[in-house]
């Protein structure tokens, strides 16, 4: 460790940046390659559509900030494993939710506006208060606990929605060839490599760039880290927007931002815990909360997240990166 800790010191910028775009595009690679292996196991097991999205796809594009917060935490950065898991949540609204309502208007089924999203609310209170000093890891099985109630509540009160479901399940295996169970076990192996190899590089150049800039972890966390690691949402909620396919685009939204949290935050907590820095408080809950709150009236009205709406999102987005790095950067 101490050998790579050099190593990356003696970098120069042009290297280091480098480094940086490789993690970047390991993560998104790797992401890819998961997703693609797990929507081929729940093809050849057949799983409902709705259980694909609001569990193995968030899962599967939740899984950079799951590395990278993880090995944050692990290497003693826990202003970037923290400020990864909250940046994140907030960009998936704000940015990625912003920019596929600017592509067509997501529609938003009753499930989302009386179950997921009123949870997503309630999960990110819970994060923040559990958060308030040192996420234990008595913390973190209270996340995978309630994580796995809700999975639990999901599966059995699922139910397919008709013919809208039949054909998301007719198009994900006429996108997907089936193939065998060998080779969705591979394409997932091959993606937790490219996921763990890009996290790898991406804390060691992100905590090197903070040293060189004399800014703190957190704030890398808060902004470029927690963009880049959600790069996977933004590209499966994109191709689902433009494709009309509304409701999946929401639904991989809160599935991933209560995965973030839940268990994310919960499994890191338990293999190492975090130090929350009570800066947080001030600007970056508040706005994750705000965000989580602010989809019900959005997705009530009309039950439409619309252009207008998506606009207002990206707004808001602009102004807490604004806040965030005045606040960080002042101490």
């Amino acid at each position: 460790m101490s050998f790579l800790n050099e190593f990356f010191e003696g970098l120069p910028n042009l290297l280091l940046s480098a480094f940086f775009l490789a993690g970047l595009i390991g993560l998104v690679a790797g992401g890819n390659w998961l997703l693609r292996g797990a929507i081929s196991l729940a093809v050849i097991f057949r799983i409902q559509p709705v259980i694909i999205g609001l569990t193995i796809v968030s899962a599967a594009t939740s899984m950079p900030e799951f590395f990278t917060s993880l090995l944050g935490a692990i290497q003693g950065s826990d202003g970037l494993a923290i400020g990864n898991i909250v940046g994140s949540n907030i960009a998936n609204i704000g940015l990625i939710l912003g920019i596929s309502a600017l592509i067509a208007p997501l529609a938003v089924g009753l499930r989302l506006i009386r179950i997921d999203v009123p949870v997503l609310v309630g999960v990110s209170i819970l994060f923040a208060v559990l958060s308030f000093g040192i996420l234990s890891r008595i913390d973190g099985l209270i996340l995978l606990l309630v994580a796995g109630g809700y999975l639990f509540f999901l599966v059995r009160n699922v139910r397919k929605n008709s013919a809208g479901q039949a054909e998301i399940e007719a198009e994900i295996e006429d996108q997907l060839e089936q193939g065998s169970l060998v080779a969705a076990i591979c394409w997932i192996l091959l993606g937790t490599a490219g996921l763990a190899l890009g996290a790898d590089l991406l804390v060691r150049s992100s905590v090197e760039f903070a040293a060189r800039l004399g800014v703190n972890e957190l704030l890398i966390g808060l902004t470029v880290v927690a963009i880049g690691t959600s790069l996977p949402e933004l590209a499966a909620s994109v191709v689902a927007a433009a494709r009309k396919q509304a409701d999946l685009c929401v639904g991989n939204i809160v599935g991933s931002n209560l995965f973030n949290l839940l268990f994310v935050g919960g499994l890191v907590a338990l293999v190492n815990p975090i130090e929350a820095d009570q800066k947080l408080f001030r600007i970056e809950f508040p706005f994750m909360i705000g965000f989580a709150l602010l989809l019900w009236p959005f997705a009530v009205s009309g039950k439409t997240i619309s252009r207008r709406e998506g606009f207002l999102l990206l707004i808001f987005y602009a102004v807490f990166l604004i806040l965030s790095s005045f606040f960080q950067l002042r101490g």
